[in-house]
């Protein structure tokens, strides 16, 4: 298929929503017209019409636990689950096992997504105590970003040395990404829920444990360090309205040094949700007040928040059957973060095209991703098709994700993905992969 023509699709693209058509030849954009027609017989034609088209989105941050925890996913199907959800590039984050902390080990999982991944890939490298070293190594056209958790999650790779820290924020060649959380105050927490409650601590205090205060009193941190060395930070998964102080919305994006995001769980939950998902809503950072939902929405339209992201982090279902105490946190969200959205659409809370630069040129410009994120002429040819009228329900049996469940598990959502194109080459139609191709490409930078 090398040589694609889409036609009659109602465009979604830098702000405009405009009907046209789109041809691709050897997986590059190289037309978009009112009308094009077939130049040979060899043009595959998509007739598009009563669909939208969009830029494939760009996730960027995953966890698809390969090496070393392949039970709950591998890198083959969470971009399974990625492209079925429209997602046509991912970057993934290192605490796996081994953990991704030096040059070698970044090099094997690169290898792994040459010949595993349906969705091209990036992977972000892991900052410790004790890596500047690996840290200085990184090549900045061929690394996302350096990820630091400066509040310890899955895998534990919790960076708490003040003065290594220091350093890493002066010398990181490469945008730092941070999970905020303040270690401190949430051992506090857990320990008085833990001698109140036990092991089986409720889940409605999730986020009284992992607090507001917590995240505040480390993204702050993170921020003043950011300013002090001149770094560039992005925050993750932003999930309070207290936090919502520390960003801008008075600059563009490329010239912004610090820069947050919001994941859709944190969109679309809230603790009044913990009553009947418990801890299948189990997320560092914690679902929180209504209050915070709709600030984080607020602040996503107003530009303070930059960014879209899914933290997709699948754990088997008996893992998260266990105790508060035992319960990993984190989910599957690929497959079904667009359509979340899109409901959110249907809902008035947010356009399409808001959609788009959020989730799809915002990531790219933010990561300086080369040639992918819009819908231009010289473009990899990243796309999606999205029926806005087209209902189906979230169920066991159309899970793509290897965990096997969602916390969407129930929903009708309005909206569906038809077609994935993964640089030009069609990945997805309607609930059914295509032939894997290994045609999905590692992510360059224009650094």
């Amino acid at each position: 298929m090398k040589k694609v023509l889409i036609k009659n699709a109602k465009i979604v693209n830098e702000g405009k929503i405009f009907e046209g058509d789109v041809f691709v030849e050897d997986g590059i954009i190289a037309e978009i017209s009112d009308s094009i027609s077939a130049k040979s017989p060899d043009v595959h034609i998509f007739d598009a019409e009563g669909t939208y088209l969009l830029p494939g989105l760009i996730d960027d941050q995953v966890h698809f636990r390969e090496p070393g925890l392949t039970h709950k996913e591998s890198i083959e199907t969470g971009s399974k689950a990625a492209v079925a959800g429209g997602i046509t590039s991912f970057i993934e984050m290192p605490n796996t096992l081994p953990q991704t902390t030096t040059i070698d080990l970044l090099e094997e999982k690169f290898q792994i997504a040459g010949e595993t991944s349906y969705a091209n890939f990036s992977f972000m490298f892991g900052g410790t105590n004790d890596n500047l070293e690996e840290i200085e190594k990184i090549d900045p056209k061929k690394v996302a970003a350096l990820k630091l958790f400066l509040g310890s999650s899955t895998g534990n790779m919790l960076v708490d040395d003040e003065k290594v820290l220091e350093k890493i924020f002066k010398k990181s060649p490469v945008l730092i990404a941070a999970h905020c959380e303040d270690e401190e105050t949430i051992r506090k927490n857990l320990q008085e829920c833990v001698e109140r409650y036990g092991e089986d601590i409720p889940m409605e205090l999730h986020p009284k444990i992992r607090s507001a205060d917590a995240c505040y009193k480390s993204s702050s941190k993170a921020v003043s360090l950011a300013k002090k060395t001149g770094a560039r930070l992005h925050v993750f998964h932003i999930s309070t309205a207290k936090e919502l102080s520390l960003f801008s919305s008075k600059k563009a994006l490329k010239d912004k040094k610090i820069t947050a995001e919001v994941c859709i769980h944190h969109l679309w939950f809230n603790e009044k949700d913990y009553a009947s998902k418990g801890t299948m809503i189990k997320w560092n950072p914690a679902v929180k007040t209504e209050k915070d939902q709709k600030a984080l929405l607020e602040a996503l339209l107003d530009n303070r928040i930059d960014v879209i992201a899914t933290d997709h982090a699948p754990h088997t279902k008996a893992e998260k059957k266990n105790v508060y105490t035992k319960a990993p946190s984190g989910g599957p969200l690929v497959q079904h973060a667009l359509p979340a959205l899109l409901q959110m659409h249907h809902q008035g809370k947010i356009s399409l095209e808001k959609i788009v630069e959020k989730a799809c040129h915002n990531p790219a410009i933010l990561f300086q991703i080369e040639k992918r994120g819009f819908i231009r002429e010289g473009y990899k040819a990243d796309l999606v098709l999205v029926d806005l009228n087209a209902p189906w329900a979230v169920q066991p049996d159309n899970i793509f994700s290897k965990c096997g469940w969602s916390p969407f598990e129930g929903v009708t959502f309005k909206s569906r993905i038809t077609h994935t194109f993964v640089n030009g080459k069609l990945v997805y139609k309607n609930f059914k992969h295509q032939p894997f191709l290994k045609n999905a490409e590692r992510l360059s930078f224009e650094r």
